[in-house]
């Protein structure tokens, strides 16, 4: 016989009242707003109670401002946390756990890219990017599951990867590639694994999204020529613009709300069409 169920009380959409939400990379690299400080600035709209890091204590403090400038009542506290050392993440997850008791949500945000192939990547960098893209995620994640899995209430957990690692977009990246594939993998196997103990983890996969950090990789990848660099990802793009970071905010708070309590295991593409192309790449 269908089970059939009740649809359930309206509420508003994607509520996070006092929601413990953790998030990694909550600094801008520049004025405007990066990926993290838009995550927490709409979770912070939606009456999440936040706990960030930043490798820079400056740029934490600066987002925690602006945050608190439209929404002044949020609980907020950021500090430094270095997301690729055991050491720093565990103090990070400790410090949140003697304020608030739990942990509700993780966003996984940090990443950076650098360029190179196999042949011309040092192994110096190829080290550095598995560790900031990835070991980061291993190490939050590896503190937080237990917490989350021992909680009644379960939680989830969001991390971010890139269309680099589902396609090549045209830039000489291998080891920031082979990292944000790896994201992939490492988010579906252990949203299995999780399934059955109240923790789901899903991924959103942004495409080229306008944020302060394109100012650095212009620097990296056309010369410091960030005009013709921005013209040049805006043309990459079908629908003829880059994204930003708030369509990327967007798509991490329907994963980390009730609304999606029935996704695991899978993953959001931010992208404008970008990785479905077989335009200029």
């Amino acid at each position: 016989m269908t089970n059939v169920q009740a649809p359930p009380i309206s509420r508003k959409m994607h509520d996070l009242t006092n929601q413990v939400v953790l998030i990694t990379g909550i600094g801008s690299v520049g004025a405007g707003w990066g990926n993290g400080a838009a995550i927490a600035a709409l979770f912070a709209r939606q009456g999440a109670i936040l706990f960030g890091c930043d490798l820079s204590l400056e740029a934490a403090e600066t987002s925690k401002s602006k945050i608190l400038s439209e929404s002044p009542d949020t609980d907020i506290a950021v500090m430094r946390a270095d997301a690729t050392s055991s050491s720093s993440i565990k103090e990070f997850v400790d410090s949140c756990v003697a304020k608030h008791g739990r942990i509700d949500i993780l966003i996984n945000n940090v990443g950076r890219s650098e360029p190179g192939d196999p042949a011309s990547l040092n192994e110096e960098v190829w080290d550095e990017q598995m560790n900031v893209n990835l070991k980061s995620v291993y190490l939050t994640s590896h503190l937080v599951l237990p917490l989350m899995a021992a909680q009644a209430s379960g939680g989830n957990i969001v991390n971010i990867s890139s269309v680099s690692g589902l396609r090549y977009i045209g830039k000489p990246q291998v080891a920031y590639s082979a990292t944000k594939a790896a994201i992939l993998s490492f988010t579906r196997t252990t949203a299995v694994i999780y399934a059955g103990k109240g923790v789901r983890l899903n991924t959103v996969v942004p495409g080229l999204i306008n944020t302060p950090l394109v100012k650095v990789l212009a620097d990296k990848y056309s010369g410091g020529d960030y005009e013709g660099y921005c013209k040049v990802r805006d043309q990459q793009v079908p629908m003829g613009r880059m994204g930003t970071a708030w369509d990327v905010a967007n798509a991490v708070l329907f994963l980390a709300s009730k609304e999606a309590s029935y996704i695991t295991g899978t993953e959001i593409v931010v992208d404008g069409g970008l990785t479905q192309s077989t335009g200029r790449v």
